[in-house]
């Protein structure tokens, strides 16, 4: 019998038994708001069911299992064959295979397919965000491959299978198929024009050998790559199968996984081209604009990528002060930790609603929505996923000595806070996008300025943010050296006018004020006291 000293009180349930989407008030208004009604009783289906998997704890004891047991590289089998696999724990294939099948590389086949992926994807990153990056490069590969009619023909209906196929043979047996990526080299890195993998023609129409070697390829398991190579003509796309139609593997020598801060369930490697057979995609020197699609297709999943771990954050912060006494109350009912909290539950809320409206607008497809992207994807994958590790150490130190302990599964959340805003263009690269689209592309500055003038007159905060960034965008002097802050500002007003339209108004004001007016401080928990900073904690509260 266990002695006194051993009675555990005043600790809080662990949060799981729940429906995470359903629990996200944010994330079902904002499908409900962008989706057409017909569809709207089945995607809730289908998104609750996958919000009950997410929140049981059997998914959650994979996710723990997938992230403390990374996946091993095997260069060669018993005999002495270079096979080059890399072997995962089962957990990682049960979670890839649930994601294929909740849908999460099926957008481009069904009816509001973008929005409904993107509630999955929020939804799903909260499990574990390691088996999120081969589904997105599937995902991504789409609009790439459709510039190429015959290989879209050929694999577009692998790569939106609900079938999730591990085993490596030619692709033409296979129900399902995942892709990666390899554009980066250790010379270049973002300036992707400075690759040195040469690319030499065949005798086939649309074959090359590719030699060179990429410092970073993306899911090393899939069954097909797209790739960037210096061919006669110069910067072009291939596509790299893993095996050969005639069930021989493919030059594909992988030289080592990255032993990485976070993202440990993923493989992420380096790779050597030795005579590796590729098809062209797309035009020869073309290979930027065949693949920048999927570039746009990714930087968009590192949003939601960050909103759905900002949010599993601000959910465990919030769930544990709820239940948490200390000094005679609650802990969320203080009004100093509820200012935290509410501080937490606005930067979730602004990204939930931020990167659905994005994904509706790939669905919607028209001139405007898609200038409106150009400049609001690199602004939002900017401004949202440098929002991310800021929020979850917040959410963590919201559990006290108990958030900096392994088992409460914040440290993963930690370690995973900063990899959308590297992958798929860092900062820098992000805010340059933003300076070339404002001086390429007016009728993208036109898109985002009716945007946000839907929202004029909602808040006098916001008006003036909107004026101040009409001053900002006329001033040409410095404007490389003012990318940073000039993209931070677009993100905000956008963020600001989003939810002055549809959240409620406690959220929108309080947004308003601290992040648009001057009534907030730098760090989380300085909002003003004048604020309705209850109800706003309490919408961010999982409860179903």
């Amino acid at each position: 019998m266990a002695g006194t000293t051993h009675t555990v009180t005043n600790q809080p349930p662990p949060l799981t038994g729940y429906d995470v989407y359903g629990a996200d008030r944010a994330l079902t208004a904002a499908v409900a708001r962008h989706l057409a009604p017909d569809l709207l009783d089945e995607v809730r289906a289908e998104l609750s069911a996958l919000g009950r998997s997410a929140g049981s704890a059997q998914l959650q004891e994979w996710a723990a299992q997938a992230d403390e047991n990374p996946p091993r590289l095997r260069t060669h089998d018993r005999y002495g064959h270079r096979v080059d696999e890399v072997d995962f724990h089962p957990a990682w294939h049960r979670l890839l295979g649930k994601g294929v099948a909740a849908g999460l590389t099926a957008a481009w086949t069904r009816p509001g397919g973008h929005v409904r992926r993107a509630a999955a994807f929020v939804v799903w990153t909260q499990v574990d965000a390691g088996n999120l990056c081969p589904l997105s490069m599937t995902h991504a590969a789409v609009p790439a491959l459709r510039t190429d009619p015959a290989l879209a023909a050929e694999w577009e209906p692998r790569l939106t299978s609900m079938i999730y196929d591990r085993e490596l043979r030619p692709a033409r047996l296979k129900a399902g198929s995942l892709f990666g990526m390899g554009m980066t080299e250790k010379q270049g890195g973002s300036d992707v024009r400075a690759n040195t993998t040469a690319a030499r023609p065949l005798t086939g129409d649309g074959e090359y050998e590719l030699t060179g070697h990429k410092w970073f390829c993306s899911a090393p398991m899939s069954d097909g790559f797209l790739v960037l190579a210096q061919a006669p003509g110069g910067l072009t796309c291939f596509l790299v199968p893993r095996v050969l139609e005639d069930g021989s593997r493919n030059v594909f020598l992988i030289q080592r996984l990255k032993d990485k801060l976070g993202n440990r369930s993923n493989a992420s490697s380096e790779v050597e081209f030795d005579g590796t057979w590729a098809r062209r995609v797309g035009e020869e020197g073309r290979g930027v604009r065949t693949i920048i699609d999927m570039v746009a297709a990714t930087r968009l999943d590192c949003v939601l990528g960050s909103a759905g771990l900002m949010r599993q954050a601000v959910a465990q912060a919030v769930h544990h002060c709820a239940h948490r006494e200390a000094f005679g109350a609650k802990l969320a009912d203080q009004p100093l930790m509820r200012n935290v909290l509410a501080d937490l539950a606005l930067e979730s809320e602004a990204a939930t609603t931020l990167a659905l409206r994005l994904a509706a607008a790939c669905d919607e497809g028209g001139e405007q929505e898609r200038a409106l992207l150009r400049i609001a994807v690199p602004a939002a994958k900017y401004w949202v996923t440098k929002r991310c590790a800021p929020v979850v150490v917040e959410a963590a130190e919201c559990l006290g000595g108990n958030g900096y302990v392994e088992e409460s599964g914040m440290p993963r959340l930690v370690r995973e806070s900063p990899l959308n805003s590297v992958w798929e263009g860092a900062g820098n690269v992000q805010a340059l996008d933003v300076l070339r689209a404002l001086q390429r592309e007016p009728h993208a500055l036109n898109a985002y300025l009716q945007e946000v003038g839907k929202a004029r007159g909602a808040d006098h905060r916001l008006d003036g943010a909107i004026k101040d960034l009409l001053t900002e965008l006329a001033d040409l002097d410095g404007i490389e050296t003012r990318a940073r802050r000039l993209t931070e500002r677009l993100a905000l007003v956008l963020q600001g006018s989003l939810l002055a339209r549809f959240a409620p108004p406690e959220v929108a004001d309080a947004f308003c004020a601290s992040r648009l007016g001057s009534d907030g401080g730098a760090a989380f928990g300085t909002l003003p006291h004048t604020l309705n900073l209850a109800s706003v904690v309490d919408r961010a509260r999982p409860t179903n």
